[in-house]
């Protein structure tokens, strides 16, 4: 199992737009620059975020991103699934019923398939872990490991973009 790096680009980003005053927004050009990543493909990702309304785009020529919801109502799982999809990891082709057993017509294969449940059970545990984890959480712990000079100079970093 991988998550594109899409994920990886969102999360990053995202982080910068908790301190965004509700009247201002970040640029993808300025985003993309400030994190070294291609802007086309950060635009993608942008776009995927604001389909799912975890960002709203601001038009003109200062517009750009800001949060639609507040950073304690923004999972890590809604991050994934606006930039993924909805598709499940693990995709059970039930190939039990290709069993030798089941094509000469000696049995019939049974409706249930644990390995498929233990796969999905697999899954949810995970899902229900990134839910636990907000851009708020994210934002505290970034807090507690970057020094206050960065921290403030990012937020000088985007603030003077927005001037």
């Amino acid at each position: 199992m991988q998550y594109s790096v899409g994920v990886e680009y969102a999360l990053h980003c995202l982080v910068y737009l908790i301190d965004v005053p509700s009247n201002d927004s970040i640029g993808i050009k300025d985003l993309a620059e400030f994190q070294g990543l291609p802007e086309t493909f950060l635009s993608k990702v942008f776009g995927k975020l604001s389909k799912a309304g975890i960002v709203s785009s601001v038009p003109g020529v200062k517009g750009g991103y800001r949060l639609s919801r507040s950073p304690e109502d923004i999972s890590f799982w809604d991050v994934v699934e606006a930039v993924e999809g909805r598709k499940p990891i693990f995709q059970c082709k039930n190939i039990k019923a290709n069993g030798y057993l089941y094509r000469e017509n000696c049995c019939v294969a049974p409706s249930f398939c644990t390995i498929n449940s233990v796969m999905l059970s697999a899954e949810e545990k995970m899902r229900d872990d990134l839910r636990s984890k907000s851009l708020a959480w994210l934002n505290e712990e970034l807090g507690s490991v970057l020094s206050k000079q960065i921290r403030e100079d990012t937020r000088k970093y985007f603030s003077k973009r927005n001037t």
